[in-house]
């Protein structure tokens, strides 16, 4: 140290020097740039007088701030040295007042030593005035022990509290007294233990009043809230006591007998034990009584978890001083021993519907707005940071149960479901209709509810489960449909042996046909609420041709109901009668029209598609009453006469259909038997093949015989006419490959022999009519 301090006093004028020379150098170049700067010009020079004068005024103006600043630091130093020397005598006098006490205890110590007579005097005296204070307490413990086990009877628990700290005082501190003097004397503390001996009886009785009262907490604070703040005082004036005494023997040794009570951590005990009571004791009946006896156990439960919070957090929390944190304390005990209970059931062995109660409580009811989560709790606690009710793994047991049983109890139930609604098929009341008036059965909503009910389970766990439940509601739904075909179908033939029964088959074919569209939008809303994935599942093509045959055969089914209806009217067209005035297409256009009053209850696509049908197969029927040659006409009037009611009856047709299509184009069914009529209506025979090839131009399916019929029908066309209109039609045959629309390719020409059968039947059913 002394070296480098040589060091740095021989360096240190040098390093000075440096300095100041490499100042003296910036300052003369930086002076010369400034003198540069002013004298640029030739008439500057006339200034330098002025710019001398400035400049040392300038310089002496620097050189005052400088000395006062130098003048401001040196007096703050002498200052500072003046302090430290003071600071220097202080320190050397307390050094020696130190030492001066230093001696003086040394020489005290052998005259305390002399004074431990004294001390045990004034043990002696302390002792002697706690037993004269507590003398008149002594004498009176009998009375003080009759009086409050009294008050103890009567309820009176603070006055009965305030006597027992009476008697408990007194007792204690002649203990500690003895104890202080003689800490091995048993024999007097056992006498001062014998004669205090009830007070111990008196703290248990009244314990045991406190711990009553909490059981019934949520009854007392209802009726008598004082009763139960009175509890909690007397409890923490325990707990200060308990404290006091636990620090005492860590000072002495000594601590009463019965201490520390802890009644405070017995009063938690107690209220836990009532909450796991009020629980376990919901459960009334038995599965054996109710087989709902589920269901009534958790709602009795939920219902007695939430009343009795909303008691805690209007009633019990005024009762409780603030750092106990009551409502959480309570929240979690009621948590707890709901969690218990539960654990409980998921042990006994539950049915398929049970699980599915069980779980939805635990996983949707229990935190939603009508338990944990409702609003009078919500804003004193948060539910989300509440443990589940059930492991993962028992939860995930109990849905393999599930999943087992409903697998095996789902085809049961959708047959118990067909079987139900069929039952309804043969009702004499028509089926119900929706809000917008579609005749339906409550088969879609029965098993979709099913569905609807086991994907919620579902959902609440995890998408795995919810996908793999969901593809096996559309599994079976698949199976089940099948069977739902085959029923319509057995529904249509058991019909058709006695068609006066049931009295609704078409009211209720029209709601099997709406199910399928029903069945189509159920699916397709569980796929958007409870399939992850947007891609189609391996059931969805399935699913969809089925329910699309069972809705077109049903619209086939109603349909052929109509024109077995419409049979003995359509067999009169082109006959000798309907040439002499029958009113066969005027009953047609009735019954369809009638028909289709209970056809417009079919839901879209498929009363369009129907709609579209019907009117098709209308125009077919009466064009194929054409092609059978039912009736030859003889004449040109009977022909003209002929083709004005086919004309008028292809207007019926027209009227008839806008009306019931609503708005579709229909005119180019009509016009075929506008056409047809135009060929008979034709009174210049040599113009017939003009006629036949717009015919054949407008409806490019026509066959050569149809053409042949229609020639057949029309009565004047020679052989030889025939041959050259079918020859020359064939030369110039135009393809229809490509016709959008047909109507003449499902229409069949019968032969000679199947005209004539047709012939003799229609000829019978006139005079059958007649």
């Amino acid at each position: 140290m002394s070296l480098c301090g040589n060091l740095w006093t021989h360096l240190t004028p040098y390093f000075l020097s440096r300095t100041m020379e490499e100042t003296s150098r910036e300052a003369v170049a930086t002076a010369v740039q400034r003198v540069a700067g002013m004298l640029q010009r030739s008439d500057q020079l006339d200034k330098v007088e002025q710019y001398r004068r400035r400049e040392a005024r300038k310089k002496a103006s620097v050189e005052a701030r400088l000395k006062a600043a130098i003048q401001s630091q040196l007096d703050g130093v002498r200052t500072g040295l003046t302090q430290l020397h003071s600071a220097l005598l202080d320190v050397k006098d307390i050094q020696s007042s130190l030492a001066d006490v230093s001696k003086d205890w040394r020489q005290s110590i052998n005259t305390i030593e002399n004074l431990k007579d004294v001390k045990d005097a004034v043990v002696q005296h302390s002792q002697l005035a706690a037993a004269v204070e507590n003398l008149k307490n002594i004498f009176s413990v009998p009375e003080i022990v009759g009086e409050t086990q009294q008050l103890i009877e009567q309820a009176e628990l603070l006055q009965a509290h305030r006597k027992l700290m009476e008697l408990e005082c007194s007792r204690d501190d002649l203990m500690y007294e003895q104890y202080r003097m003689d800490s091995k004397n048993t024999s007097d503390m056992n006498l001062i233990s014998i004669y205090f001996e009830d007070v111990q009886g008196l703290s248990d009785e009244l314990a045991k009043q406190l711990w009553m009262v909490l059981q019934r907490s949520m009854v007392t604070v209802r009726r008598d809230p004082t009763m139960l703040v009175s509890v909690v005082r007397i409890i923490e004036r325990e707990e200060k006591i308990d404290r006091r005494m636990v620090d005492r023997k860590k000072q002495t040794g000594f601590i009463p007998p019965g201490r520390p009570k802890k009644w405070k951590e017995k009063m938690f005990e107690v209220l836990e034990g009532t909450v796991s009571t009020r629980i376990e004791g919901t459960q009334a009946v038995t599965r054996e009584a109710d087989k709902m006896w589920l269901v009534r156990l958790l709602e009795i439960t939920r219902k007695y978890v939430l009343d009795d919070l909303i008691v805690v957090k209007n009633l019990m929390v005024q009762c409780f001083p603030p750092h106990y944190n009551t409502f959480n304390r309570f929240f979690r005990l009621y948590h707890n021993a709901v969690s218990t209970r539960v654990k409980e059931l998921t042990s006994e062995d539950l049915e398929a519907n049970e699980i599915v109660s069980l779980l939805t409580w635990v996983l949707n009811t229990y935190k939603s707005v009508e338990m944990m989560g409702h609003p009078e709790l919500c804003s004193e606690c948060d539910i989300h940071q509440l443990e589940p009710l059930l492991p993962r793994e028992v939860v995930d047991d109990l849905l393999s149960k599930y999943v087992k049983t409903f697998t095996s109890n789902i085809t049961g139930w959708l047959r118990k479901a067909l079987e139900t609604d069929k039952k309804d098929w043969q009702k004499e009341t028509e089926p119900e209709a929706d809000q917008d008036g579609y005749y339906q059965t409550t088969l879609p909503a029965i098993v979709f509810q099913m569905f609807e009910q086991n994907l919620q389970v579902a959902a609440q766990i995890d998408g795995d489960f919810k996908e793999k439940v969901l593809k096996l509601c559309l599994k079976q739904m698949n199976t089940f449909l099948i069977r739902y075909r085959e029923e319509a179908v057995s529904y249509k033939e058991e019909h058709l042996r006695d068609r006066q029964l049931p009295q609704c088959y078409v009211q209720y074919m029209i709601a099997i046909i709406n199910n399928c569209q029903t069945f189509k939008e159920s699916i397709n809303s569980l796929k958007r609420k409870y399939s992850q994935s947007s891609g189609p599942t391996d059931s969805d093509a399935p699913i969809e041709r089925t329910l699309n045959e069972v809705a077109k055969e049903g619209c086939q089914f109603l349909l052929d109901e109509v024109f077995l209806d419409l049979e003995s009217h359509l067999n009169e067209l082109l006959t000798r009668k309907w040439l002499t005035g029958s009113h066969a297409v005027d009953t047609i256009c009735v019954t369809v029209e009638d028909y289709f009053n209970d056809f417009n209850k079919i839901k879209k696509p498929f009363n369009q598609e129907m709609t579209s049908e019907a009117l098709r197969r209308v125009v077919v029927e009466y064009i194929k009453a054409v092609m059978q040659k039912r009736i030859t006409f003889k004449n040109p009037d009977e022909r003209k006469e002929g083709a004005e009611r086919m004309m008028k009856e292809a207007d019926q047709f027209k009227f008839l259909f806008r009306k019931l299509a609503a708005g579709e184009d229909t005119d180019w069914l009509c016009g075929a038997i506008t056409a047809i009529a135009e060929v008979f209506k034709l009174t210049d025979p040599t113009l017939l093949f003009l006629e036949v090839s717009t015919l054949v131009s407008k409806y490019p399916d026509i066959r050569e015989e149809h053409i042949q019929a229609l020639l057949a029908v029309r009565g004047d066309a020679s052989r030889e006419m025939r041959q050259m209109i079918i020859g020359t039609l064939s030369e110039n045959k135009v393809s229809h490959s490509g016709v959008t629309q047909s109507i003449f390719k499902d229409i069949a020409v019968p032969t000679i022999a199947m005209t004539t059968m047709t012939t003799m039947t229609s000829m019978a059913t006139s005079k059958l009519l007649k």
